[in-house]
């Protein structure tokens, strides 16, 4: 499956004929080759392709060794695609074609310790005579004796984001070569500035 990494820069809007579209700017690549891994050395058929590379001075001895047998500098990140075999040294965004669909990944904004209304949508308690100052709270929690417990699961107050999530079959609606941009229609995943996979579309949004 062919895939690339690349930055979310942010969101803007194009015309498309007499429409004006919503899209997501995505640098990507060019993405060096790191290692290629076979069936015959590693059981499975993959490539580690790196972004964004980092300073000789911040790299462990280890992150330092990998990327020179690769002729590379130390990446900052690093992921496999499995089942792809690209011949050229290093990932661009050539390896797309617009308007075809794309799976997106990327991490969510966190939003830190958050309570059930905003994490849940739950609807919080009447706000009428009585209530006191309850109104945000997520109510009963369990049962009374039996089974004397919480169950695993229950909705309730927590850290919310800051989740790995792939939003699926947003159609890829330019390529900037010459700038090393994907201009993807709609939103995906993440802040401005965070790490953002782009692959080939195995699913269609429902």
């Amino acid at each position: 499956m062919k895939g690339i990494l690349g930055t979310k820069v942010g969101m803007t809007q194009v015309w498309q004929g007499d429409r004006l579209v919503p899209v997501t700017v995505v640098l990507a690549g060019p993405c060096p080759v790191v290692q290629r891994k076979t069936p015959e050395t590693d059981g499975y058929s993959a490539v580690q392709l790196g972004w964004t590379e980092k300073r000789e001075k911040v790299a462990n001895k280890p992150e330092l060794g990998h990327a020179r047998k690769a002729g590379v500098g130390a990446q900052r990140h690093l992921l496999e695609f499995r089942d792809y075999a690209p011949e050229e040294s290093s990932v661009s965004v050539g390896i797309f074609e617009a308007g075809q669909k794309v799976d997106v990944t990327g991490t969510t904004k966190g939003r830190g310790m958050t309570g059930v209304m905003k994490r849940w949508n739950f609807a919080g308690l009447p706000a009428s005579h009585g209530v006191k100052k309850k109104h945000r709270s997520g109510g009963s929690i369990g049962q009374r004796k039996f089974p004397g417990r919480v169950y695993k699961g229950k909705k309730m107050a927590g850290h919310y984001g800051s989740e790995r999530v792939t939003t699926v079959g947003l159609e890829l609606l330019e390529i900037r070569a010459d700038e090393n941009l994907l201009l993807i229609k709609g939103a995906i995943p993440g802040a401005n500035g965070g790490l953002i996979v782009v692959k080939d579309s195995q699913r269609r949004a429902v």
